[in-house]
C-alpha cells in the first residue's frame, strides 16, 4: 500500500496513533546508525533511504531517475516491514546469513522475503539487528556491493545469450543445392564423352596411316 504523502512528517501524520509509534521507532534506530552519505526521504510510497544522484549520479538501474534504494519503512495493510536491500546485495550471502542468524538468536520470529521484513507490533522487531544491520553497511561498502552485483548480473545474462543459428536457405539457394549435383553428374558426362571421342580419334588416324602404308 503506497502512501501519497510527500514528506516523512507528512507519511507519519497519516498513521494510526499504534502504527506510528511502532514506526517512529523503528526510524529512530535506522536514523542513529545510518552513514551521512545517505538520504532519508519519500520513496516508492514510504520512507525511504537512499544513495543520491549526487553521489551516485547513475541511480537505481530498474529505474535510473530514481536514486538508489538502500533502506525503506513503510505501514502496510496488515503488518510494518523494513526494507533492506543492503543485507542480500553482498553477493555472497554473508549479510544475509549473519542478519538470519542475529535475528534468531534474539528469540524472536523472523518473517523475511530476500530483503523485506514484516512484523505487526514493535516487540516483535529485534531493533538491535535492524540497527546494526545498518550501520554496517556505510554508503561506499554497499556501492561496492551494488556494483560486484550488477557485474555479476551482466555476466549471467551474457551466459545465456543464445547462438545464432545460420540463416535458412533462400528459395533460390535451395534449388542451386538441388541441381547442384545433376549439373556435376552433366558436366562429368560431358568430359567423359569428349575424351572417349579423342581416344577414337587417335585410334582412326592410327588405323588409317597403316591402310596409307600397305597400300605403298
Amino acid at each position: 500500500m503506497q502512501s501519497q504523502a510527500h514528506t516523512v512528517a507528512a507519511y507519519l501524520a497519516s498513521l494510526p496513533a499504534d502504527r506510528r509509534a511502532a514506526i517512529e521507532a523503528v526510524r529512530k534506530v535506522i536514523l542513529d546508525n545510518l552513514d551521512d552519505g545517505y538520504a532519508e526521504g519519500m520513496q516508492y510510497g514510504m520512507i525511504g533511504y537512499c544513495v543520491p544522484h549526487s553521489r551516485f549520479p547513475a541511480g537505481y538501474h530498474c529505474d535510473p531517475t530514481q536514486p538508489l534504494p538502500f533502506a525503506g519503512l513503510a505501514s502496510q495493510k496488515n503488518h510494518m516491514s523494513v526494507y533492506l536491500m543492503g543485507v542480500y546485495s553482498d553477493g555472497k550471502d554473508h549479510m544475509s546469513n549473519w542478519f538470519r542468524e542475529a535475528w534468531r538468536a534474539t528469540g524472536k520470529k523472523l518473517d523475511m522475503g530476500k530483503c523485506c521484513i514484516r512484523f505487526k507490533k514493535l516487540e516483535d522487531a529485534a531493533l538491535d539487528v535492524i540497527g546494526e544491520a545498518i550501520r554496517r553497511l556505510p554508503v561506499d561498502t554497499y556501492l561496492d556491493y551494488y556494483r560486484q552485483a550488477m557485474a555479476q548480473n551482466a555476466e549471467r545474462k551474457s551466459a545465456r545469450k543464445p547462438v545464432k543459428k545460420a540463416a535458412p536457405a533462400t528459395k533460390k539457394a535451395a534449388a542451386k543445392s538441388k541441381t547442384a549435383p545433376r549439373a556435376s553428374k552433366t558436366s562429368a558426362l560431358v568430359v567423359a564423352s569428349a575424351l572417349a571421342n579423342k581416344g577414337r580419334g587417335k585410334s582412326s588416324g592410327k588405323v588409317a596411316a597403316k591402310k596409307r602404308g600397305a597400300a605403298r
